[in-house]
């Protein structure tokens, strides 16, 4: 059953550890069915009881699944085990199309905000106790989310969005809750939610965000909580439209319980309009981040919510890191505040780049999807296939496998690294991996 693997240990953290530790190393394989309780019982010598712990444990924390009466299994994709290792090499001289990154040219550089920021530590030194928010940065942050039409309420600043995502579900859910996740969706939140012992309950997307009546049949199925990028969908570049909002927010009328957590990320890269959700449901996270428009390695998100969740969201965060740091938060309100990035500008190259591979590849008989933001996402029959022909090419692309559940199969194309001169040969190119392709929808 597990080959040459024996799991071992007394205890139920012992075994639970053993198996965990196993799997991340690639002892235990995704899929790999481990013993009956009992059977595991016996051959270590302890009670059932135990074992049975030490799977509930394994299950808590996303790394297997109880498959019925076929017991229990490593889960396809574990929690030990990152999307981001499905990578793909880039060939020698190859173009690297898979990363997601922003293109650094459109980055403004740190040093002119940074610098008077430190300054500003050396003449009032942070220390504990501070208030853990700039205030600049709140009234800036606080002013853009009224004029998008988010809802009033208290703000707390994060450590990028996913650390934003992961505090406001730690404070509402518990082991074994469902989430309504889009898909496909990002690589890194489907990682997170098992790895929280939650539950992932698949929405599907078109180009206009998440469709209502998915929604509808996961919260009736018994999600608590729902998912949705507003702008810039990793990875089919979906942006939540007017109609689709108004269905969506429909559907969760119905379910006022839901906790909703918007992702905007794409806040400055986008020149789409924001269609928020937030207040429709009790409990609300609206989260808006830097990574994008100001470089990844700020690190800083805010996130905006009803006042139990930021509440909660503070309460940890102060008995963990603390505060995010006043030094980056300062530095993110100068770069804002000085209009170190022509948003417009930004918007419109990536769209350009965007716009012209999705219409190269509709030329070509290719379906494709690229509604906003720096990804394009084509529907293959075959992405093991396509991605290894675009690799003998010389483009290296992200298997749809990091972004899907049960949605079909797919590839991303990142095009913040592309010129215009890129576009004919590139097009080419996943022309040739894809077909014979038949043009389907995704979701």
């Amino acid at each position: 059953m597990l080959g040459e693997y024996r799991i071992e240990g007394r205890g139920a953290a012992e075994i639970a550890a053993d198996v965990e530790q196993a799997v991340g190393a690639g002892r235990l394989r995704p899929g790999q069915n481990l013993p009956p309780m009992r059977e595991l019982a016996a051959r270590l010598g302890v009670n059932p009881n135990t074992v049975a712990a030490a799977y509930r444990t394994l299950r808590e924390r996303g790394v297997i699944e109880t498959a019925g009466r076929r017991g229990s299994r490593v889960r396809a994709r574990p929690a030990t085990t990152e999307r981001e290792e499905l990578r793909v090499e880039v060939p020698p001289g190859g173009r690297d199309l898979s990363t997601g990154n922003p293109d650094p040219s459109l980055l403004p550089r740190l040093a002119p905000a940074l610098l008077p920021a430190a300054e500003e530590g050396d003449r009032r030194p942070v220390l504990y106790g501070a208030d853990p928010l700039d205030a600049d940065l709140v009234r800036l942050a606080r002013a853009g989310l009224d004029a998008d039409g988010v809802p009033g309420g208290p703000l707390t600043v994060t450590s990028g969005s996913l650390d934003a995502v992961e505090r406001v579900l730690a404070a509402h859910l518990r082991p074994g809750d469902a989430v309504a996740v889009e898909d496909p969706g990002w690589g890194s939140l489907l990682d997170l939610i098992p790895a929280l012992g939650l539950r992932t309950l698949p929405v599907g997307v078109d180009d206009d965000g998440p469709r209502a009546d998915d929604l509808r049949r996961a919260l009736e199925s018994g999600a608590r909580a729902l998912i949705v990028t507003d702008r810039a969908q990793n990875p089919t570049g979906a942006s939540l439209s007017g109609a689709r909002a108004r269905a969506l927010r429909a559907v969760l009328g119905h379910h006022p319980g839901t906790l909703l957590i918007e992702d905007d990320h794409g806040h400055g890269i986008v020149d789409l309009p924001l269609h928020p959700l937030a207040g429709v449901t009790r409990h609300w996270a609206f989260v808006r981040s830097a990574a994008k428009v100001y470089g990844p390695d700020l690190r800083v998100a805010v996130l905006a919510g009803d006042q139990v969740t930021v509440d909660r969201v503070r309460g940890r965060q102060r008995l963990g890191p603390g505060w995010v740091s006043l030094l980056l938060q300062r530095a993110w309100a100068r770069l804002w505040a000085d209009g170190a990035v022509d948003r417009a500008a930004v918007a419109r190259s990536y769209g350009a780049r965007r716009d012209a591979l999705v219409d190269a590849l509709a030329e070509r008989g290719v379906a494709a999807h690229g509604r906003s933001g720096m990804n394009v996402w084509v529907p293959v029959p075959d992405e093991t296939g396509a991605v290894a022909r675009l690799v003998r090419a010389g483009w290296a692309v992200a298997p749809g496998a990091r972004f899907r559940l049960a949605s079909p199969q797919g590839i991303r194309v990142t095009v913040s690294p592309l010129t215009e001169a890129d576009i004919t040969p590139l097009a080419d190119a996943v022309a040739a991996a894809v077909r014979p392709s038949p043009a389907r929808a995704y979701g």
